[in-house]
């Protein structure tokens, strides 16, 4: 199995989200992944959440890392990971039906397979993979839908129900 791992350094600047958005649509092409199959769709939305996080709620320079399967018969989950300096973890937030931010991770943990958090250096690394499953020959995302809270070392997996969480 042969493994594609990119990576794009991303400023502290909000229009560091649409270059992210065309830098991994551009790497999924480059991939044999179509911008209209689920996969990519999904992991758009994916690089937008956690770009963004890592953007408005650091004000530090982040690192997007794809790891893409050599092959687009390769059942190898796609990963992605964004990178900061900042040493804050995760934490939950309650939001309000008014409210207009702060649900990025609830929405990655429903549509990531996987999805956890660790502490990297002096600053942490998100992360999320989607399966691909091969069924009737085709390659398909969200082989069983939204994955349980996942933490690594360092973090926490203790998540209150309805509740949605904010990387800082």
């Amino acid at each position: 199995m042969q493994v594609l791992r990119v990576q794009l350094e991303i400023r502290p600047d909000p229009a560091e989200v649409g270059r992210a958005r065309r830098w991994a649509r551009s790497r999924l092409a480059g991939a044999g992944i179509r911008d209209d199959e689920p996969l990519a769709e999904t992991l758009i939305l994916l690089v937008s959440e956690l770009v963004t996080n890592a953007v408005v709620h650091t004000g530090c320079p982040a690192v997007l890392r794809l790891c893409l399967p050599g092959s687009v018969t390769d059942e190898a989950p796609v990963r992605l990971e964004v990178a900061d300096s900042s040493d804050r973890a995760p934490v939950p937030r309650c939001v309000g039906d008014d409210e207009t931010g702060g649900r990025g991770l609830a929405l990655v943990d429903g549509l990531a397979d996987r999805w956890g958090w660790s502490r990297e250096g002096g600053g942490k690394r998100i992360w999320c993979e989607l399966d691909r499953c091969d069924r009737d020959g085709k390659a398909t995302v969200a082989c069983r839908g939204g994955a349980a809270y996942g933490v690594e070392a360092g973090g926490d997996a203790s998540a209150p129900a309805g509740l949605a969480f904010e990387a800082v």
